[in-house]
């Protein structure tokens, strides 16, 4: 398998993001999001296959994987990851690429493509387009339970024994094969006295006061310019019922939609079938 260079890219007010990058300087770039609580090893095997036709790099998201987390008194907002994708696409040069995300990344790509649509050349989404939204049913109650909750949110950070016991965690949690959880989970863990210990920032599990509404977010996806592709696991991911993802899908104006047998993950599960479907 093609081994990855590591790439800091330093953005304004201090925050420095990290980046995994495959494939040969000079081919057009892919620029690829991973999803909440992941990190660029979401691409270990996806991107080695690109590399065909990309350069590909697998951008890490304030707070996750190697990238710097914010100050103390922060939060993590999901607008606040636009701005910081593209200020990181100044920072590497990139005038006009391709935009890959996946779950929270796709989320993310959706709106980049929307903000500055003379950079994104094509948008491939991956498990999600446009951020969860708020149709108003739970908005008071989300707001409340987001300011009562712990600033630490009652936890201590969990220890590991080692490696393997991490990656039993993080399957018990995602449903995910161990083979396939290992390269987001070496990834994501540091060594400590103790053991191991996840490298993001704890802050990142926090419940947010706010989303946008579902009537915002389908006003800002339909400024989506690019051609636009989207792949949605079979049988469907809960939290991205078919209804809600077609709805959105109709506001944009160039954008396939294909259905893959599989889960949340489909970029590890099926990585030739979904480079094939990148290609195509």
């Amino acid at each position: 398998m093609t081994a990855p260079t590591e790439q800091r890219i330093a953005l304004p007010h201090h925050l420095s993001l990290t980046a995994q990058v495959w494939g040969e300087p000079d081919a057009p770039p892919l620029l690829a999001l991973h999803g909440w609580l992941d990190n660029a090893g979401s691409y270990a095997f996806l991107a080695p296959i690109l590399v065909r036709r990309w350069r590909v790099i697998a951008l890490e998201l304030p707070g996750h994987g190697h990238s710097g987390h914010l100050p103390a008194g922060a939060g993590y907002h999901f607008l606040d990851y636009v701005g910081a994708v593209l200020a990181a696409a100044d920072a590497l040069g990139l005038e006009r690429y391709t935009l890959l995300g996946h779950s929270l990344g796709a989320g993310i790509a959706s709106l980049v493509a929307a903000a500055a649509p003379q950079r994104v050349e094509r948008l491939c989404l991956i498990e999600g387009l446009g951020p969860l939204g708020d149709d108003g049913t739970h908005t008071l109650q989300r707001f409340r339970d987001a300011f009562a909750a712990p600033t630490t949110n009652g936890k201590s950070m969990r220890i590991f024994r080692n490696i393997d016991q991490a990656i039993s965690a993080r399957t018990l949690a995602s449903g995910l094969r161990a083979d396939l959880a290992r390269p987001i989970v070496e990834r994501g863990l540091i060594e400590t006295e103790n053991g191991w210990r996840w490298r993001s920032d704890s802050r990142l599990t926090r419940p947010s006061p706010a989303r946008l509404a579902e009537d915002q977010v389908r006003a800002l996806i339909a400024g989506i310019d690019a051609p636009t592709t989207l792949l949605l696991a079979n049988p469907m991911t809960p939290y991205l019922p078919t209804p809600l993802m077609q709805a959105r899908a109709n506001k944009v104006r160039q954008i396939a939609v294909t259905h893959m047998d599989g889960g949340h993950h489909l970029h590890l599960e099926h990585p030739e079938a979904v480079a094939a479907w990148l290609v195509s």
